[in-house]
């Protein structure tokens, strides 16, 4: 059992808060810090995006974090040593989430073999569905790297069902069509679709994609095993230049979030 399943076994009833960052945004440094002050801060797991120039579903303020992290020169690998780098005081679960052109160029196997051995403990590929996954799921599953797939508003039960199947860790369920970003309310139908999903599989279910603060939190997680948010952190970090105010503005942020979905069990 990966981190990621002894989390949500000790989370039990309760609900999981993953954060998502680019890693590399500004730099790889900040990234280490940032990392811990959202994990004394609440997190259950944190979501490290590689970044790419041509995302399947990032909207514009993770786009921008990504553009930002290749220009300072973030790699894959860079990005890997750093985990290695958090795991020496750190047993907090990581997944990365990244295009799948990065992970083809690095090489899948090795890619696995790098990641397993770094410390990561799930791989989120947006553009890699689970028919077009056997080869990079074959590798995951004799190393231990949990692969987490997603669903979506337009999800058909058969798809439901399969990804109920394959993805080990968590579900990712896509709140709304479109991109990232931070939205004003929840999609209408959310808690059917969810429930839908809950009862085609015993796998977490999380809901991300336009999760923006406290209340939506609330909301989504009272319906399902836990919420992911991202762009709103990447919001905060874009718009603090201020070291030591952005620290504390994140972990504000974190903190207010998890307290939030604590009343939500």
């Amino acid at each position: 059992m990966t981190r990621i399943g002894k989390r949500f076994q000790e989370l039990k009833k309760q609900k999981a808060l993953v954060a998502f960052i680019t890693a590399g945004d500004p730099d790889l440094e900040t990234t280490k810090t940032l990392f811990d002050v959202i994990e004394k801060n609440g997190a259950d797991l944190i979501e490290i995006g590689v970044p790419f120039t041509d995302p399947l579903a990032d909207g514009p303020v993770i786009l921008q974090s990504a553009l930002r992290s290749l220009e300072s020169g973030t790699t894959l690998k860079k990005i890997l040593h750093m985990v290695s780098e958090i795991r020496q005081s750190s047993e907090l679960p990581i997944v990365l989430m990244s295009s799948f052109n990065p992970v083809y160029v690095y090489g899948q196997k090795t890619f696995v073999d790098d990641a397993v051995r770094a410390g990561v403990d799930g791989v989120i590929i947006p553009d890699l569905p689970p028919e077009e996954a056997e080869e990079l799921a074959g590798f995951a599953e004799d190393g231990g790297l949990d692969m987490i797939y997603l669903l979506a508003p337009t999800s058909t039960g058969d798809r439901v069902a399969m990804v109920a199947r394959h993805s080990r860790g968590f579900i990712y369920y896509i709140s709304l069509t479109g991109v990232t970003g931070t939205r004003t309310s929840l999609a209408a139908g959310l808690q059917e679709k969810v429930k839908q999903i809950k009862n085609a599989a015993p796998t977490p279910v999380l809901i991300g994609f336009g999760i923006s603060g406290p209340e939506q939190a609330h909301q989504a997680a009272a319906i399902s095993d836990g919420v992911i948010i991202g762009s709103a952190i990447m919001k905060i970090i874009d718009q603090t230049p201020d070291p030591a105010r952005r620290n504390i503005l994140v972990g504000d942020f974190i903190a207010g979030v998890k307290q939030a979905i604590k009343g939500s069990d």
